[in-house]
C-alpha cells in the first residue's frame, strides 16, 4: 500500500466521518421542528414515522398503517441513497399492545433477510393520533452490518439480537420474558435479572460486556418498581462509569413482560468515556453522556434544577423544556460540543396536547438543520399539582446523540 494511498484514504475517512446532511424527501411534511433524516458520518438517523400517508390519511386497518409507517421510512432512507436492508436498529411504538402480532408480520415483510436489532414498546398516545410511530437508524456502507445470535435464540426470530456495525452494537430490547418458553418470573427483581442476562448474553457473543455499554434505554410497566428496577442494574456496572440512560415509564410491553432494556456497546473501551459535568454528582445507575468513538449519547434530562436544593421549580412546558435543553446544554459543552452537533432526540412529553408549545420552545434551540426526533407520551398526563416542597411533576423529558 503506497503512502499517497493511505493519505488519500485517511483523508476520505476524516471526510466521511465529518459530514452531516439533512435527508429531506419531496414527500415528507414534518410536524415540527426537526428534519426527516439525518446522515451524519457512516450513519442515517431516522425520525419517528408516523401511520399518515403523504396524503395525511391513516388506512383503515393496523396492517396497513403499519406498512405505511415503512414506507414513510423507506423515502427517507432511499433519499440519502439506501435501502431498507440498511436499516441496523429500530424503535417501534405502538398505542395498544394487542397489535403487536401484526407489526411483526408485517416487519417481517419489510425485512426478509439480514433483519435489524428491534425496541418495541407500548405508550400512551403519538402525535397526530397514529396508532404506530417507527424510527431507524441505518449504515451507509451494507459490508459492515453483522447480526449477532447468541447460542439458543430460536431460529425463526424476526430480528437480530445485536447488529455489528464496526465496533458498535445496537441491541434489540430483551424482555424479562424467557425467550423460549414464554415465562416470566413473578419476583419482579427476577423479571430485572432474566432481561439484563438477555441482553449480557448477546454482548457476549459480541465479545463484550456490559462495560462496553454507551446508552441504554430502561423501558418498565407500573409493575416493576423503580427502586428496584435500580438496585438490579446498578450492580451490573462500575459507580460514576455507567451508560447514558434514558429510563421511561411506559404502558405496555410485548407478551405481557415489565421490563425492557436495549442499547448501544462499543467494543473498543479506549473510545469510550463517560462525561460528567461538575454539577452533577457521580450515580450508581447513569452517567450525564458517553462518549463512544465520535459519537456522544447523552442520558435523558428533565427541568429540573441541578443541585442540593434543586428540583423542577417550573409549572409549565414551555419553561421546563428551557431548563430542560440548559441540562443537556451542560452534558455538550463538557464534551466541546454544542446544539449543532445534535442529529437525533427522543422527546417524552406528559400531554401531546401541549405538542405546539413544547415545539415552540424546543426549536429555538436548533438551527436550520435541527435533527432528527421521535416524540411520544409514554402515559396517560400527571395529575398536575404543587408538592408540599415546592415541587412540581415532570411534564417533559429529553435524550440526545451527537456526533463530533
Amino acid at each position: 500500500m503506497s503512502r499517497r494511498w493511505m493519505v488519500a484514504a485517511m483523508a476520505a475517512a476524516s471526510l466521511a466521518a465529518a459530514e452531516k446532511r439533512v435527508i429531506f424527501p419531496a414527500n415528507a411534511k414534518p410536524i415540527g421542528p426537526y428534519s426527516p433524516g439525518i446522515l451524519a458520518g457512516e450513519f442515517l438517523y431516522v425520525s419517528g414515522q408516523g401511520a399518515r400517508g403523504p396524503d395525511g390519511k391513516i388506512a383503515g386497518t393496523f396492517e396497513d398503517q403499519t406498512r405505511q409507517c415503512f414506507e414513510n421510512i423507506k423515502s427517507i432512507v432511499e433519499a440519502a441513497g439506501l435501502t431498507m436492508e440498511h436499516v441496523v436498529y429500530s424503535q417501534v411504538y405502538l398505542e395498544n399492545a394487542a397489535n403487536y402480532e401484526v407489526m411483526n408480520k408485517v416487519w417481517a415483510q419489510v425485512f426478509p433477510r439480514n433483519p435489524p436489532a428491534r425496541a418495541t414498546l407500548g405508550v400512551h398516545k403519538m402525535p397526530t393520533d397514529t396508532p404506530v410511530e417507527i424510527n431507524a437508524v441505518a449504515v451507509r456502507d451494507l459490508s459492515r452490518k453483522k447480526a449477532v445470535i447468541p447460542p439458543g435464540y430460536p431460529a425463526n426470530a424476526t430480528l437480530a439480537p445485536g447488529v455489528m456495525v464496526g465496533d458498535r452494537l445496537y441491541l434489540s430490547g430483551f424482555l424479562g420474558r424467557d425467550i423460549n418458553t414464554g415465562k416470566i418470573p413473578d419476583d419482579p427483581a427476577e423479571q430485572v435479572q432474566l432481561a439484563l442476562d438477555r441482553m449480557k448474553q448477546t454482548l457476549a457473543a459480541a465479545g463484550m460486556d456490559f462495560r462496553h455499554m454507551v446508552f441504554v434505554n430502561p423501558y418498565l410497566t407500573r409493575n416493576i418498581p423503580m427502586e428496584v428496577m435500580n438496585r438490579v442494574y446498578a450492580k451490573h456496572f462500575e459507580f460514576g462509569n455507567t451508560p447514558a440512560r434514558a429510563t421511561i415509564a411506559v404502558s405496555s410491553l410485548p407478551n405481557g413482560a415489565n421490563i425492557e432494556f436495549t442499547g448501544v456497546a462499543i467494543r473498543d473501551l479506549s473510545k469510550r468515556r463517560a462525561v460528567r459535568p461538575k454539577n452533577m454528582p457521580p450515580s450508581p445507575t447513569a452517567s450525564p453522556c458517553v462518549l463512544a468513538g465520535d459519537t456522544f449519547y447523552c442520558s435523558a434530562k428533565a427541568g429540573f434544577i441541578p443541585g442540593p436544593n434543586g428540583g423542577i421549580f417550573a409549572e409549565d412546558v414551555e419553561n421546563q423544556v428551557r431548563q430542560t435543553l440548559r441540562n443537556l446544554l451542560d452534558g455538550l459543552e463538557e464534551a466541546g460540543l454544542d446544539f449543532s452537533k445534535v442529529v437525533a432526540s427522543n422527546v417524552y412529553l406528559d400531554n401531546l396536547e401541549e405538542f405546539g408549545r413544547m415545539n415552540g420552545i424546543y426549536g429555538k434551540y436548533f438551527g436550520s438543520a435541527p435533527p432528527t426526533r421521535t416524540t411520544v407520551a409514554p402515559l396517560a398526563p400527571v395529575d398536575r399539582k404543587r408538592s408540599a416542597s415546592g415541587h412540581w411533576p415532570k411534564l417533559e423529558e429529553i435524550s440526545i446523540v451527537a456526533v463530533e
